[in-house]
């Protein structure tokens, strides 16, 4: 237990009939960095709330940082910071005013918080609206500020639920250099996240999950293994059934084709991508179907997520089926 930061072991969460956690566990290393992957309703949120005790598990147990999150929970907070997937600063106070508070009660000295206030103002460059409600801000801005609380009290296990949305990318950048430097101090980080590059930058591994249950894990190149060598990407014209082109191309690869619907796109994962070109021209003009473009490439986390998921990983949401509200 004690070089795990995070362990779960058969988590179940149910709201009414549906089945949010069917029984997932899950091991984080210490001072790592594990993304949570997964398309829409997977669970992913609801096991963090469990995991920060917003949320009670129906069946199972987890720890963090050696503690108990239903036994322990009080202990736990003290010890995680946890950014949700909307900004939760309060409006009606600056930026500054918001980030003394968090530390107030995160327990920091009088002197202690409006130093600390000033450290994060600096690095998520709010200096110059330091002075100004939260609710001037831009979305980026609360955004920034929002995680920005998160680490107030330097927490050496924090859960980051799509830390950088809202951000541009110079934004998105200066926050991975800051996560990249608290987990090189020891932080466990936890992240989900929809950005491909996110993921591959920061996480040592990832987690796929799907339906409530963990379907994969490995490290971004692990994953991208296990779905095979290269991809014969397809599209469709505009307006056109990809379906006529998915037959077409059944049995050409080394498995069967996957159709996105909603992007007109037919991937095919292939042995020796240019050498089965000329076989694709002729099952197109066999079977009188033309297409937009075609592509051969190597395997993405988009492509891990089309895979496993049958869905493709821009279809991605991070809102759980949970009861709404924001998390306190």
């Amino acid at each position: 237990m004690a070089e795990h930061a995070i362990v779960a072991e058969g988590l179940v969460k149910r709201f009414g009939t549906v089945e949010a956690l069917a029984g997932v566990d899950l091991r984080v290393p210490a001072g790592t960095v594990v993304g949570l992957l997964g398309p829409n309703g997977a669970g992913k949120t609801t096991a963090v709330r469990i995991l920060t005790t917003l949320l009670a598990p129906d069946a199972g147990r987890a720890w963090v940082a050696g503690l108990d999150v239903v036994r322990q929970a009080a202990a736990v907070r003290r010890v995680v910071g946890l950014s949700g997937q909307y900004a939760a600063v309060d409006g009606y106070l600056t930026g500054r005013e918001n980030l003394r508070m968090i530390g107030r009660l995160a327990g920091l000295r009088m002197s202690s918080a409006p130093r600390r206030a000033e450290e994060l103002l600096g690095s998520f460059e709010l200096t110059e609206a330091a002075d100004r409600t939260a609710r001037t801000y831009s979305g980026g801005m609360r955004r920034r500020l929002d995680v920005a609380a998160s680490l107030v009290a330097t927490p050496s296990v924090l859960f980051l639920d799509e830390p950088t949305t809202g951000l541009d990318p110079r934004g998105r950048r200066g926050l991975w250099q800051l996560l990249e430097d608290l987990t090189a101090q020891g932080t466990t980080l936890l992240l989900t996240t929809q950005y491909l590059e996110e993921a591959d930058r920061l996480a040592d591994h990832i987690v796929v999950m799907d339906a409530g249950r963990v379907i994969a894990s490995g490290t971004a190149a692990e994953l991208k293994a296990q779905v095979g060598g290269d991809r014969l990407e397809l599209q469709v014209t505009p307006g056109a059934d990809p379906a006529p082109l998915a037959a077409a191309m059944d049995g050409l690869g080394a498995g069967p084709p996957v159709v996105d619907v909603e992007a007109g796109r037919v991937v095919v994962p292939v042995a020796d991508g240019p050498a089965i070109l000329p076989e694709v021209a002729a099952r197109l003009a066999a079977h009188d179907v033309r297409v937009a473009d075609l592509a051969v490439r190597r395997p993405t986390l988009d492509d891990v997520f089309l895979t496993l998921t049958g869905q493709p990983l821009t279809a991605l949401s991070t809102t759980d089926i949970e009861p709404t509200g924001s998390t306190p």
